[in-house]
């Protein structure tokens, strides 16, 4: 809700799916030569390109499209890598769905004959976002899968990973940026209950019962990203390059805001 947003300098427009798009929408969508859309997907693909499909391939000045993805494409890989050139194999909804929008999203590049990006992400933490947050909300899950491993993301290094990209245009690109170290969740909460000085909450088995099927689906699948190609191609390197970094960076301004 725009009239709900921090007062940051930036213009905010509502894109509603059951409304008439507005005027003031549609001309900014027509001056853009850069469009980035981190909607998430539903059963058709992308809502939001949906709606702004027409207006889009009229744009004159339209010259980048990006799309933020999840690694959640890719099928597990019981703690495996992988990469930029891996097969997006994944046959959960959400999986399915995420491949669907993208292509959607190459199809209109493909048809303007313009850049287009796909970054596939991991979890994303930053401020007001995190475990630091969640363990002084009393939020905080300690969900525990063996084997498990995640990477992670600080939203700071992925605004200089979509910026890099924008700078660097280039066909049917897709990116997979991320940080260093694929870590459990449990030892990402066990050093961010230290840094705060919290109590760890008690630990549930994954598959446990009482945890909801969304929350389960999300520890089924395990992958360690290598994200050296996206590195390279871009020229970026994480400013936040472990969960540490990040998290003692938070500790700095969330909990003593």
């Amino acid at each position: 809700d725009p009239a709900s947003a921090p007062h940051d300098g930036v213009r905010r427009l509502q894109l509603r799916t059951d409304a008439t798009l507005s005027p003031a929408l549609l001309d900014e969508v027509a001056q853009a030569d850069a469009v980035l859309c981190s909607v998430p997907p539903d059963a058709e693909g992308d809502p939001a390109l949906r709606l702004l499909l027409p207006a889009l391939q009229a744009s004159p000045a339209l010259r980048w499209v990006g799309y933020l993805s999840s690694t959640s494409v890719y099928a597990d890989r019981a703690g495996g890598w992988i990469d930029e050139t891996s097969v997006a194999d994944a046959t959960g909804i959400a999986g399915v769905q995420r491949r669907l929008a993208e292509a959607q999203w190459r199809s209109l590049a493909e048809q303007r004959g313009i850049a287009s990006a796909v970054l596939r992400l991991p979890g994303l933490y930053g401020p007001g976002r995190n475990a630091l947050l969640q363990l002084a909300q009393g939020l905080a899950r300690h969900v525990v899968r063996p084997g498990l491993v995640f990477n992670r993301l600080h939203v700071q290094d992925l605004a200089a990973v979509i910026i890099a990209a924008m700078q660097r245009p280039t066909p049917h690109a897709v990116y997979l940026p991320s940080d260093d170290e694929p870590a459990p969740p449990q030892d990402v909460l066990a050093f961010a209950a230290r840094l705060g000085g919290f109590a760890m909450p008690p630990a549930v088995a994954w598959d446990d019962p009482a945890l909801s099927p969304t929350l389960r689906r999300f520890y089924e699948s395990s992958k360690r990203i290598d994200s050296r190609g996206t590195r390279e191609a871009l020229g970026w390197e994480p400013q936040f390059p472990t969960y540490r970094e990040g998290l003692r960076a938070l500790a700095d301004t969330d909990l003593r805001a």
